[in-house]
């Protein structure tokens, strides 16, 4: 199962599709705290539809507590529009966590400095980054067609 991590989103209706591509996809998606609204927040649940309650979600009051809880094997990605490894040339392998910072600022600078080979970028021109939601829905749908070996 490929896991979906959101590190402080501030959005709801971001988190509410991204909890819906999750569900869609059979991934789990992990929310890293504080978050930016409250989790019973209305425009969250509406973007989930009715779908949110059935929404593989766990609750992270730290990036920490969830790399503790995920154990050294585990594989982390980290996106991001500072790299220019682009996430295509990666190969995903099913447990990996695929993670995503906040909407207004991205990931840490601490976090990327501290893992640099595992930084990914979705390459574009024009714009100085995409949609939360579309940017997880670009790489979760790459990782699931490498996974079904397409």
């Amino acid at each position: 199962m490929l896991q979906i991590v959101l590190i402080e989103p501030e959005i709801p209706p971001n988190t509410g599709n991204i909890g819906r591509l999750c569900l869609a996809t059979g991934a789990r998606l992990h929310l890293v705290g504080p978050l930016g609204f409250d989790i019973d927040d209305r425009t969250l649940k509406r973007a989930g539809l009715d779908y949110w309650k059935e929404v593989d979600c766990r609750r992270w009051a730290d990036f920490a507590a969830l790399q503790e809880a995920a154990g050294p094997a585990a594989r982390f990605f980290y996106f991001t529009t500072k790299t220019t490894q682009a996430y295509w040339d990666e190969s995903f392998r099913d447990g990996d966590y695929l993670v995503f910072g906040r909407e207004s600022k991205g990931l840490p600078e601490s976090l990327l400095a501290a893992h640099p080979g595992q930084c990914l970028t979705i390459p574009q021109q024009g714009v100085r980054s995409l949609n939360l939601g579309n940017a997880v829905g670009i790489v979760l749908y790459e990782a699931v067609r490498q996974l079904r070996g397409g």
